[in-house]
């Protein structure tokens, strides 16, 4: 599955730091810039479900 992350640098990677607990990421983009928002980013992850869970 591949999904977005948006947020300021602290919130992605308090988001990946989560997203690892409970999935296996396989990729992660570089932080791109938001055009609209300029202190926020945007990451793109692609994670599968651990297995045994």
């Amino acid at each position: 599955m591949r999904i977005r992350l948006e947020g300021n640098r602290a919130e992605l990677t308090l988001g990946m730091i989560h997203l690892r607990q409970i999935f296996t990421v396989t990729a992660m983009s570089q932080a791109f810039p938001d055009r609209a928002r300029p202190r926020n980013y945007r990451l793109y992850v692609t994670i599968t479900p651990r297995k045994g869970r």
